[in-house]
């Protein structure tokens, strides 16, 4: 069995280590948040103090990081992954980053002969063991790592390159952004009209309709329920990955036009103090625009 390094300890992570741990590896977490920290060793993991402490120990590192800061400060920052990483360490980045952050990262892990893969991840946190990966870089490296990515992953695809994992993931975010949008306007607007969201949202889930997708019935269901307690995905996020999908967009020379339209959406929610809510939250955010909805979920 391997050690196993593990950069964050949120809820993508820690799911990932519950696989990990009940496969037979030894983990080693770098998590700075006290209370994850504890729910890391409670598990049975290791607890490291930098990023470099966990890398040394380790024969393969996963990041579960926010964005693409904290991938950098990770990996190359004082006490980072390079600082304490032998030669033939490889480290597979499954956060939600943009390709130039990720080559950049891949570069100077290159020049210390340590490995670098983007993988990040397709899926929710519930379906960990059945995600999909979206790979980028050497095939070598995939095909060392493909073990322990099968106890995370049911599907794993070499797209090219370095970077190339990222921007489907983007590619990706971006469909759910604009899904999410459409999902929120639709909610509000039928709320404005004396509708109630939760009976739109019965009578669509309901049909046999094409509309009905699975993040519209999550969505909607939260809607429905007035749940929106424990986010499985922020605002904050969402705005995010978004954000570094439309700068992808440009600097490929295809500005999208959908695109920012849901970026501006997002930025709306964000901007009136939805930024840790769950997206599924968005739609309250047009009451601010239209004024108060007379509908109730």
């Amino acid at each position: 069995m391997s050690t196993i390094g593990l950069m964050g300890f949120g809820t993508m992570g820690s799911v990932a280590a519950e696989k990990i741990v009940k496969a037979g590896h030894t983990l080693l977490v770098f998590e700075p948040d006290a209370v994850a920290r504890k729910r890391a060793e409670s598990l049975g993991a290791g607890l490291a103090d930098a990023p470099s402490e966990a890398a040394g120990g380790a024969d393969l590192v996963l990041m579960f990081l926010p964005g693409p800061k904290q991938v950098e400060s990770c990996v190359t920052g004082p006490g980072g992954i390079l600082e304490g990483a032998r030669p033939g360490l490889a480290i597979v980045d499954m956060s939600t980053v943009d390709p130039g952050t990720t080559m950049r990262m891949s570069e100077a892990a290159r020049a210390r002969n340590v490995g670098y893969l983007d993988a990040p991840v397709l899926g929710r946190p519930s379906s960990v063991g059945n995600w999909a990966l979206p790979v980028g870089g050497e095939p070598e490296i995939l095909e060392m790592c493909r073990p322990v990515l099968g106890l995370l992953a049911a599907k794993i695809f070499h797209i090219g390159p370095t970077g190339s994992g990222n921007r489907v993931k983007l590619l990706n975010q971006l469909m759910f952004g604009a899904i999410n949008a459409m999902t929120a306007e639709m909610m509000a607007v039928a709320s404005k009209m004396g509708i109630s969201p939760g009976v739109l949202y019965d009578t669509i889930s309901a049909s046999q309709a094409a509309t009905v997708s699975g993040l519209f019935k999550e969505l909607g269901r939260r809607v429905s329920a007035e749940d929106y307690a424990d986010p499985t995905f922020t605002v904050d996020l969402l705005v995010k990955d978004v954000r570094l999908a439309v700068q992808m967009a440009r600097e490929s020379g295809a500005p999208p036009i959908l695109g920012r339209s849901v970026e501006l959406i997002n930025e709306m929610a964000q901007a009136q103090g939805l930024g840790g809510q769950d997206t599924s939250m968005m739609w309250k955010s047009f009451s601010g625009v239209w004024g108060e909805r007379k509908g109730k979920p």
